[in-house]
């Protein structure tokens, strides 16, 4: 594992960011696009946060995230990995956007509750109207009763 220390913080939401010096890095062979160069080079990037051990999430946002993301943890360390690029710096790029998008998502306050809405009177009668007489034109089409 390495520790890097990066140039621009990734924005989680608002004004918490994933914390360079809690990002552990591995980088290893890609099978991906590279031809010979990739035999040679450690392109694919494995990042590693440790969501159990933060102090960087609220509180709140962080028992969020370790319920809604419970089944990609490994003693409460997420991992995202990246070898799509033939360079290690733009896998890097997409590991910690990944990385971040994913806490983002798994920290989101939960959806308001719907509440149900009535509707007016006129307006279903109408659809029903309509409904009928559309059935009645498609039965018109039919060409029973013809002959």
């Amino acid at each position: 594992m390495v520790h890097m220390s990066g140039h621009r913080p990734y924005v989680i939401r608002g004004s918490v960011s994933l914390p360079e010096a809690e990002l552990m890095w591995r980088f290893s062979r890609s099978s991906g696009p590279g031809g010979q160069h990739v035999n040679t080079s450690d392109s694919q990037v494995e990042l590693r946060f440790d969501l159990a051990g933060t102090e960087a999430l609220p509180e709140v946002w962080k028992e969020r995230a370790l319920e809604r993301l419970a089944s990609r943890l490994v003693d409460g360390v997420v991992s995202v990995r990246a070898s799509e690029h033939r360079s290690q710096w733009r896998n890097r790029e997409m590991a910690a956007t990944r990385l971040a998008s994913l806490l983002a998502e798994a920290t989101a306050p939960p959806p308001k509750p719907r509440r149900a809405t009535r509707i007016p009177r006129g307006i279903n009668e109408r659809r029903l109207r309509e409904k009928k007489r559309r059935g009645e034109t498609k039965q018109g089409r039919s060409g029973k009763g013809w002959g």
